[in-house]
């Protein structure tokens, strides 16, 4: 019951903000035309069960009159409930696609609110493959929960209604048995009871292992998809390296936990199915048998006996209705601890940014950006940087270099203010643009002006001033089809992927410009040439490198030195003076 109420509650979080929500009252309008629809169905169940009293009565008298009129009656029942369920199907998806359109915006806003993202991996990355809660566990939440609870609900009035006509029917059709009446008030009643407990606490023991089975078949059949996207990516490295029995072997591992884990699935819905059939099987022959005396004793007649069975039919099925749904129950709770999580991992990056413990990022730097008091942690809050005081100075070119491994690129996403892990505080000055340009830059699949444009929106800048800045950095045949479209990530080299990155910080101009030997794959000439070509385009603009070559320092103002000191890496300006140290 405990995992039942944490289930529920869990729903509930995920569930109330669309009905909360600016569609809130479309929501709520389409939810209930699909249960008002459900309960008129609910209620012509009633008039057929009441159908077939008559009916079979009118064919065990051979009356053709009440016959033809019956079958008349039938069809009018029959086009309404078609109706009712057609129109309950459609309205019904109707919701589905708005409430996940909310969800899936919802949650891409939240996941790529700033950093988030990209904290929940340094987190641990507890909620794995989001890329499969935000398109796949929304799609079957949103699914189950309305078909489990449209059910349930159906099965609750249909037993409220079928109940009292079944109570009725056992005072008319007492227990007869070995010639002899009982009065057992309601004794179908308690028959049908007896029947579903039963059914449902079997289905629940052989069923129970399934929901930890399906949580863990998502996770599997998830890993597998995403290392088959990596391979794909990752073609060019895969195949000069011969790489090819070593994927095989890697991405076979991954499939045969798919494999395992679903032999598992189906040996225990093999169970459940051999169960489930076999209750279902017998429910349609156990009412005649507890009727079936009281008939031959000509206590009740052939269209009683229909009705009897019927209505219990209905409330055999209401009360069974967790037996009939226990598969899609067990896949329902998989997937609602799956965005359950997905959205305590969002709320744990989240909580980052409001500890006061951590690194701040503020405005207030009027020369450049200044560090005070600064130290930077591991996401396992081991010790990596403690940073004095470092003033980066707007009218100096400033290059920073040290082995790898130091903390560099740790300092520039800390200044970036997408690492958190640490204390003391960064200041920027306000109004100020940062970029960052790494050694491998980010460019979305699509038309290559947007994709150098990232991450401003379409038509931030005019075509000509794309293609003049593709061509600035020695890419003059790419200038030329700037609406082709492709995944430049994997037909560009890396050295021409970083031309575009030099192309990309062209057209921003940001205030401060970070480059993460984001020319390494250059050659020297060409590094000098970019050099040289961000100074006199982007005057205004303070330069900040990672680099390793010699060669860098000509064209760069300060230098700043990592060196280690005993167990640490000590940072010194020109003169000497310490500005930081990297405890490793």
């Amino acid at each position: 019951m405990k995992k039942i109420g944490i289930t529920l509650a869990a729903v509930g979080r995920i569930a109330a903000p669309y009905f909360r929500s600016d569609d809130k009252l479309m929501a709520w309008g389409l939810l209930s035309a699909v249960i008002a629809i459900e309960l008129a169905v609910v209620g012509l169940l009633v008039l057929f069960n009441r159908w077939n009293n008559t009916f079979y009565n009118a064919l065990q008298e051979r009356n053709l009159d009440v016959f033809t009129y019956q079958i008349g009656y039938f069809c009018v029942l029959a086009a309404i409930y078609i109706a009712l369920k057609v129109y309950q199907l459609y309205l019904n998806q109707w919701l589905q696609i708005r409430w996940r359109r909310f969800m899936i915006e919802r949650y891409l806003g939240e996941w790529l609110h700033q950093a988030r993202h990209y904290q929940m991996q340094l987190l641990g990355d507890a909620a794995d493959n989001p890329d499969q809660r935000i398109a796949e566990d929304t799609q079957l939440f949103v699914e189950r929960t309305l078909a489990l609870g449209v059910g349930l609900l159906g099965s609750i009035v249909s037993l409220a209604s079928f109940v009292v006509i079944l109570w009725g029917l056992s005072e008319a059709a007492p227990l007869h048995l070995f010639g002899q009446d009982y009065d057992i008030p309601g004794y179908l009643v308690w028959g049908a009871l007896v029947y579903a407990i039963l059914g449902t606490l079997i289905t629940h023991l052989i069923g129970r292992p399934l929901v930890d089975l399906n949580f863990k078949q998502q996770r599997f059949e998830a890993d597998f998809r995403f290392n088959l996207v990596r391979a794909r990516e990752n073609a060019e490295q895969i195949a000069l390296l011969h790489g090819e029995p070593a994927e095989r072997e890697r991405l076979g591992e991954r499939f045969r936990h798919v494999v395992g884990n679903w032999l598992q699935i189906m040996s225990r819905t093999k169970k459940l199915t051999a169960f489930t059939a076999s209750y279902s099987q017998a429910a349609i022959i156990f009412p005649y048998i507890l009727v079936a005396p009281a008939y031959f004793a000509q206590k009740v007649q052939l269209g009683g006996m229909m009705q009897t069975a019927s209505a219990f039919g209905s409330v055999q099925e209401a009360l069974s209705f967790f037996v009939t749904a226990y598969r899609t129950l067990a896949e329902w709770q998989a997937v609602v601890a799956r965005l359950a999580g997905f959205e305590t991992a969002i709320d744990q990056a989240a909580g980052l940014s409001a500890r006061a413990d951590l690194i701040q990022l503020g405005s207030g730097g009027r020369d450049g950006i200044a560090l005070h008091g600064l130290t930077i942690d591991l996401p396992d809050h081991k010790p990596l940087l403690a940073v004095d005081r470092l003033q980066l100075r707007s009218a100096d070119s400033t290059l920073i270099t040290g082995p790898s491994g130091a903390g560099k690129s740790t300092l520039f996403r800390s200044i970036a203010g997408i690492w958190p892990f640490g204390a003391g505080k960064i200041e920027v000055p306000a109004g100020a643009t940062m970029m960052m340009l790494p050694q491998r830059p980010y460019f979305p699949v699509g038309a290559l002006d947007i994709a150098v444009s990232y991450p401003a929106a379409a038509g931030t800048f005019p075509p000509d001033q794309i293609a003049a800045a593709i061509s600035a950095v020695g890419l003059p045949a790419l200038a030329e089809r700037p609406t082709e479209h492709g995944h430049w990530n994997r037909m560009l080299s890396l050295g021409e992927q970083q031309r575009l990155g030099i192309a990309r910080a062209l057209l921003h101009r940001p205030d401060f410009l970070f480059l993460d030997e984001a020319t390494a794959s250059l050659d020297e000439p060409s590094e000098a040439a970019m050099y040289q070509l961000l100074q006199e385009r982007l005057p205004g603009t303070t330069l900040i490198s990672i680099g390793h070559r010699s060669t860098l320092t000509a064209m760069h103002s300060r230098k700043i030195v990592m060196e280690r000191d005993g167990d640490r890496f000590a940072l010194r300006d020109p003169v000497g003076e310490m500005a930081f140290t990297n405890s490793n």
